[in-house]
């Protein structure tokens, strides 16, 4: 499918996971995709082998020159990025009674000011270039509820999801629609520190805490980053041009409404 051909994609976090799952799949539908990431061995071997239309440009998006470095630098290499995806996030787990304030600023920093740097960059440029875009931004089934020992995750995620619904009305006249995708129970890496952080919580191996989670989605499995990436290649196409400041949630029924 070449749903994004002539397009140009940005996608951070894209070393790994979700990120990594999603600038191929914009990649297989015709853009040419700039991928970020704090990794930069890792995000350039990623790069390397997705092959020549895709661009590495190591970035930590807690930081407001790298990020428009980065923008800098993909804009040289292929051109003005019509396509944002701001995907990038960390998580921490454990109580609020033992929470550091300084993990809880390094979460929101990642989580919540990468998403407003991101966004704020590729706005600009595209109102700036005249041309209608896309920005998804990555939230959580987090984002509606609150989870024990993830809240600072769960804070951020709702953070993401209403700036994302304000940032909606105030670029619809330029034609950019801002959306979140709100991915349930993903199997990615990012699960080897959540398990072990419920197990210490909990004090049940990570096994049986994978289990637990397992458990509770009624499709019966956790999702792929490939799912994930097919909801956002679809979100950022003109099939989609009607959805604007709505958070598409994908997890199996694990939570509704």
């Amino acid at each position: 499918m070449n749903r994004h051909t002539g397009r140009i994609a940005f996608v951070t976090g894209a070393a790994s996971g979700i990120g990594l799952a999603i600038a191929e799949r914009l990649l297989g539908d015709g853009a040419r995709v700039a991928m970020a990431d704090v990794d930069g061995q890792r995000l350039a071997d990623e790069a390397k082998r997705l092959g020549p239309e895709t661009f590495a440009v190591e970035t930590d998006v807690r930081n407001e020159a790298s990020v428009i470095a980065a923008f800098d630098r993909a804009e040289t290499a292929f051109g003005p990025v019509d396509l944002m995806v701001n995907n990038a996030g960390v998580i921490d787990v454990g109580p609020v009674v033992e929470t550091a304030l300084a993990d809880w600023r390094r979460l929101m920093a990642v989580n919540v000011d990468g998403v407003f740097l991101g966004s704020r960059e590729a706005a600009r440029r595209m109102i700036a270039d005249g041309k209608s875009g896309s920005i998804i931004n990555a939230a959580s089934g987090a984002a509606k509820r609150g989870v024990g020992q993830i809240s600072g995750y769960c804070a951020s995620k709702a953070a993401v999801m209403v700036f994302s619904q304000a940032l909606a009305l105030e670029l619809a006249p330029h034609r950019i629609r801002v959306n979140c995708y709100a991915p349930g129970h993903i199997e990615t890496p990012f699960w080897e520190g959540i398990a072990g952080g419920f197990a210490r919580a909990t004090g049940k191996p990570p096994s049986d805490v994978l289990e637990m989670f397992r458990a509770s989605v009624p499709w019966g499995r956790f999702g792929t980053p490939a799912e994930v990436a097919a909801t956002v290649s679809w979100l950022a196409s003109s099939e989609a041009e009607y959805i604007n400041g709505q958070t598409i949630a994908m997890n199996g029924a694990e939570f509704v409404g």
